[in-house]
């Protein structure tokens, strides 16, 4: 078994060069980082009782930055002073993403592969699973897989998108054909999953739910909050039992 869907993998490997150009075809990603950034910092220090005031929050912290693409996530983590490794099936990415963090100075370890492959003696503080479980096969195989590449009692944030009409309406009708914020085909609604679902999934692998919340994009500030409203973007933290 494989959580490889070769169609999505082909489809971002075709813009991997794109990944670190703000006002390319990831440009809604670049604007979408920040608050990700801030909404896994502010858990993360709250959960491991860490001073924000410190210079490197995340050290010592081991990250596993899943699906890593060019590397928008594990950069920052690494520069908070996270030991971060980036893993990604399309090898495209992984070059572009190790090319661009050669140039920053920065030591991620970046690896064509996927979580079920994942073979390390020393497993993971924290996982980062963010816009990724709407693209995978298997998504049974992938959750229990990143079980398994956790520390006990660690926590594993996922970002996805919630399956409602608001969902289908914003983040594909408006974004891909619309705004054209994203290639048209990005995503696929099916493929959504409700929070309720999530929770379900990982509940049965013996996570707790230590923290859900929705993300929403204002347009009047071009900028990303937390929310109530998960209707469509929506990010949980849980902790391995």
């Amino acid at each position: 078994m494989s959580t490889i869907n070769k169609d999505e993998i082909n489809k971002f490997s075709k813009i991997a060069d794109e990944w670190w150009d703000i006002n390319g075809k990831f440009k809604p990603l670049h604007a979408f980082n920040p608050i990700r950034i801030e909404y896994i910092l502010n858990v993360t220090l709250d959960y491991f009782n860490i001073d924000k005031n410190k210079k490197f929050p995340l050290k010592n912290l081991k990250i596993l930055d899943i699906g890593c693409g060019g590397g928008l996530i594990s950069e920052p983590m690494s520069r908070l002073g996270a030991n971060v490794t980036g893993i990604d099936a399309s090898d495209k990415n992984i070059q572009v993403a190790k090319l661009h963090a050669k140039k920053n100075n920065l030591n991620i370890t970046y690896l064509n592969t996927v979580p079920e492959d994942l073979k390390l003696q020393n497993k993971f503080d924290i996982v980062l699973n963010l816009e990724v479980i709407e693209h995978v096969e298997n998504l049974d195989l992938y959750l229990s897989s990143c079980f398994s590449l956790l520390k006990q009692k660690r926590i594993m944030f996922t970002a996805t998108i919630n399956r409602t009409l608001t969902s289908y309406v914003k983040a594909i009708v408006g974004a891909e054909y619309i705004l054209r914020w994203l290639p048209i085909g990005t995503h696929d609604w099916n493929k959504f999953i409700k929070p309720e679902e999530l929770e379900k999934k990982l509940t049965d692998l013996n996570f707790s739910i230590t923290n859900l919340t929705g993300l929403s994009y204002n347009p009047l500030f071009k900028e990303w909050k937390k929310t109530k409203d998960m209707s469509v973007n929506y990010i949980i933290a849980a902790k391995k039992n």
